[in-house]
């Protein structure tokens, strides 16, 4: 960026700033939102739940699609942010 260039648009600077600290803010919420772990986690108590007797198969399984839907979801958003690197 040359010196008049600068000058120029120094009055956007703000507004740039603004974006940049937008766009962090939006990726940060993607990564947690997508991070397959915590459904891992979730995974394994159902599986500890049904072990214990506290839910049935029926339950457990209807919750289990429920969950490895969300895991692959996850894992598919995994796969387009490395494709994008």
């Amino acid at each position: 960026m040359g010196l008049i260039t600068g000058i120029l648009t120094f009055p956007l600077a703000p507004v740039r700033g603004t974006a940049w600290v937008i766009d962090q803010v939006v990726l940060a919420a993607e990564r947690e939102l997508y991070d397959p772990e915590p459904v891992r986690g979730q995974l394994a108590a159902l599986e500890r739940e049904l072990l214990s007797g506290s839910i049935d198969e029926e339950e457990f399984d209807r919750r289990e699609d429920e969950l490895l839907d969300r895991l692959e979801e996850c894992e598919s958003y995994q796969k387009r942010l490395e494709n994008n690197s």
